[in-house]
C-alpha cells in the first residue's frame, strides 16, 4: 500500500492552511500532515496538533512556546519556536511536500530551504516570488522541486496550461474581483474605514489580504508572481476585473483561442488539485452550475482609482530589489491601517515614500533581500506618524 504523502503546512491557522487540512482530512489514504506551523495562534495550533498528529508542531512566535510544548507533552509530538526552527524543519526527511501559506516576507526563507531540499512546493505564498523571483527562480533550476500554484489565479493558469506548449502563450488574463471598493469614487475611497475595506465582496481571507485585494496591490503581486511562474514577459500578463469570482483566470494563445478556469469562490479546489500533484481528487463539495453563473462581466481595471496595480509593471520593469520595498513598506502600511494609525489612502503613499528613499540595489542576493526587507520595515515605520 502506498504511504500518504507527507505534507509540512507553513501557517496552518490561518485561511489557506485551515482549509489545507481540510482537504487533508477529505483524504486520509492520500494525504497526511507531518508537521504544522503557525504565526502566533497557539490555542487553534494546539487543536490542530491534537486532530492530526503531526511528528512537529512549530509556533513563531516564541512567547507562545511554553503553552505549545506543555498543551502537547506527552502526546508524541515534537514542538519548537522560531524562524529559525521553521527553517530548518524544511530539510526534515519527514516531509514530502510544503504548502506555505504563511503570509508576506516570512514565508521566503522557508520556501528557499524547502527548494534547496528538493521538497515539492504548494505555492501560496505570492511575496516569495513578489520578493525575491529572479533568485527563486534560478534555484528552482537547480533543484528536482516542483512547485504547483495555490492561489486561484495562478492555479487557474497553471490548469489552463496543462498540454499546452509556452510558444503557443499569447497572453496571461489573471481575473480580479475589483473588491470591495470596485463602484467606489476617488472621493469616497478618501473616507474608507477598516471595516469597509475588509468587507470583500465574494472571498473570505485573513485581514492583510484583504485590504490588498481592496488596493488592488495584491493583483499587482500576482502580476509579479506570474511573470516567475509561468516565464512570460510582463507586457504579455494583464488583469481584467470580473466581479463574479467566477472565472478565475485565463490563457489566450496564439491562435486566438482562449481558455479560462471556472469555479466558485473557494480555495479548496486549487488546494486539492495542487496537493493531488494535478490529479482531479474526487468530492462530495458542492460543485458550480454553469445556469447559476450566466452572465459574467469583465472590465479593464481603473488605474485612476486603482494605481497600485501599476506598481507590478513598475518593479519588473525596474528588477532588483524594487519589488522587496514595495512588499515590505506594504506590510508595515497595512498593519498601520489596520490598527486605525494611518487612511487607506496612505498606504500608497508609505510605499511611495519606501520607494524614493530606500537604495535600489541592480542584482541582489538573499542578505540584500534581507537587509532591504529589515531597512524597509524600519524606515516605513518611521514614517507613519508624519503620513
Amino acid at each position: 500500500m502506498t504511504q500518504p504523502k507527507r505534507i509540512a503546512v507553513l501557517g496552518s491557522t490561518g485561511s489557506i492552511g485551515v482549509q489545507t487540512l481540510d482537504i487533508i482530512s477529505e483524504y486520509p489514504d492520500r494525504f497526511r500532515a507531518s508537521v504544522l506551523v503557525a504565526g502566533s495562534n497557539v490555542d487553534l495550533l494546539v487543536a490542530q496538533s491534537m486532530a492530526h498528529r503531526p511528528d512537529l508542531a512549530i509556533i513563531a512566535d516564541c512567547s507562545k512556546y511554553t503553552f505549545l510544548r506543555d498543551s502537547l507533552a506527552g502526546h508524541g509530538i515534537k514542538t519548537a519556536c522560531g524562524a529559525e526552527a521553521i527553517a530548518d524543519a524544511m530539510e526534515l526527511p519527514e516531509i514530502d511536500t510544503v504548502v506555505t501559506a504563511t503570509v508576506g516576507y516570512s514565508g521566503l526563507e522557508p520556501t528557499i530551504r524547502a527548494i534547496k531540499a528538493g521538497k515539492d512546493i504548494a505555492l501560496a505564498n505570492k511575496e516569495t516570488l513578489v520578493v525575491a523571483g529572479e533568485l527563486v527562480t534560478r534555484l528552482l533550476k537547480e533543484s528536482r522541486t516542483k512547485v504547483i500554484p495555490v492561489d486561484s489565479e495562478h492555479s487557474a493558469i497553471y490548469q489552463c496550461l496543462m498540454g499546452e506548449e509556452k510558444r503557443a502563450i499569447r497572453k496571461l488574463i489573471i481575473t480580479a474581483s475589483g473588491g470591495p471598493f470596485r463602484t467606489k469614487s476617488i472621493d469616497d475611497l478618501k473616507k474608507v474605514t477598516v471595516k469597509d475595506a475588509l468587507s470583500h465582496p465574494n472571498w473570505s481571507m485573513g485581514a492583510k489580504i484583504t485590504i490588498d485585494s481592496a488596493t488592488m496591490l495584491n493583483k499587482a503581486f500576482e502580476i509579479i508572481e506570474a511573470r516567475w511562474l509561468f516565464g512570460i514577459d510582463p507586457e504579455r500578463i494583464e488583469a481584467v476585473v470580473h466581479p463574479q469570482s467566477i472565472v478565475h483566470s485565463m490563457v489566450e494563445f496564439v491562435d486566438g483561442a482562449i481558455k479560462a478556469q471556472l469555479g466558485l469562490p473557494d480555495m479548496h479546489l486549487p488546494i486539492r488539485y495542487a496537493l493531488g500533484d494535478s490529479s482531479r481528487l474526487p468530492t462530495n463539495e458542492r460543485g458550480m452550475s454553469i445556469a447559476d453563473f450566466s452572465h459574467l462581466d469583465f472590465y479593464k481595471p481603473d488605474t485612476e482609482k486603482f494605481p497600485m496595480i501599476n506598481l507590478a509593471y513598475h518593479a519588473l520593469k525596474t528588477g532588483g530589489n524594487t519589488a522587496c520595498i514595495i512588499n515590505a513598506a506594504n506590510e508595515i502600511a497595512v498593519a498601520a491601517f489596520l490598527h486605525g494609525q494611518i487612511g487607506y489612502l496612505d498606504i500608497r503613499k508609505v510605499i511611495e515614500h519606501a520607494l524614493e528613499e530606500i537604495p535600489f540595489i541592480a542584482s541582489p542576493d538573499y542578505n540584500d533581500y534581507v537587509e532591504t526587507n529589515a531597512a524597509t520595515r524600519a524606515f516605513a515605520t518611521s514614517i507613519l506618524s508624519s503620513i
